[in-house]
């Protein structure tokens, strides 16, 4: 008997989340980069680090998964 395994695919992963996270962090930045002009960019960052963190793990890692969980995970 053959038995049909789904084999995970990193590149179409990592393609998938990068298509997630660079509106993500325009979208960010359009938010917080007026609220704190005077800010060096290592403050922005330490405001915008955590948050892009927070978002990725809790939605758009999950979402991907599950959105595309065909896509990512094909027959070998």
């Amino acid at each position: 008997m053959t038995s049909t395994a789904a084999r995970f695919s990193r590149l179409r992963f990592a393609l998938l989340v990068l298509a997630g996270v660079y509106p993500l962090i325009t979208a960010i930045l359009y938010v917080v980069f007026p609220l704190n002009e005077q800010w060096e960019i290592w403050q922005r960052t330490l405001v915008i680090a955590p948050l892009m963190v927070a978002i990725m793990i809790w939605g758009l890692i999950p979402g991907v998964q599950k959105m595309f969980r065909r896509f990512l995970n094909p027959a070998q």
